[in-house]
């Protein structure tokens, strides 16, 4: 493994007042500075507390400035994979063995929660009963909390679903439910 650390890049806008706050720092000091109290001193000078207030400054900076980094791919095999284990209502059949097929249908079945809402847990489980198949509301109560999706209060008597993006391959098996559940509705009403 190599000793040579990541380089820190350092830019300042005025260096006359660099050069002059530095050699202040430099005659006020009385001997010769280590190297982290050198690396404050260039810190200071350079407008910020101390060196660990300068890297804060320069990440910052940098989440500021790069551009967000792109969005996962949907991965069409998993997702038609997934929707295997639903039924033509968007129901889920039964519990998947791979945690990844796991997560994905919590989503769906996180989708299917109000959102911005507290909801008991007989309104919890009939919502869940209403998504699955295989009877098991209390499995699923449990890890929406465990994955958070949703959270609950203390006591359990409060169910809220936590609101955030779902990831891409979600927002994907999301889509497809809803079309499905919107067929099906479609052809009822027409029947």
């Amino acid at each position: 493994m190599s000793d040579v650390q990541n380089p820190l890049p350092f830019q300042t806008d005025d260096l006359s007042a660099f050069a002059r706050t530095l050699m202040g720092e430099l005659r006020t000091c009385g001997h010769v500075p280590g190297h982290v109290e050198l690396l404050n001193m260039l810190a200071r000078a350079g407008g910020c507390r101390n060196f660990q207030h300068w890297r804060a400054m320069q990440a910052a900076r940098a989440a500021l400035t790069e551009p967000p980094a792109p969005e996962a791919a949907v991965d069409f095999l998993k997702l038609r994979r997934t929707m295997r284990l639903f039924d033509a209502e968007g129901r889920l059949r039964h519990w998947p063995p791979k945690q990844w097929e796991r997560e994905l249908c919590l989503w769906a079945l996180w989708a299917a929660l109000p959102p911005r809402r507290g909801m008991n847990e007989a309104e919890v489980n009939r919502r869940l009963d209403a998504r699955h198949d295989f009877g098991d509301h209390a499995l699923l109560r449990r890890w929406l909390v465990d994955i958070g999706l949703a959270v609950r209060t203390p006591d359990g008597s409060v169910y809220r679903r936590v609101e955030r993006r779902p990831p891409p391959q979600a927002r994907a098996l999301i889509g497809l439910l809803a079309g499905r559940g919107s067929a099906l509705a479609a052809a009822e009403a027409g029947a």
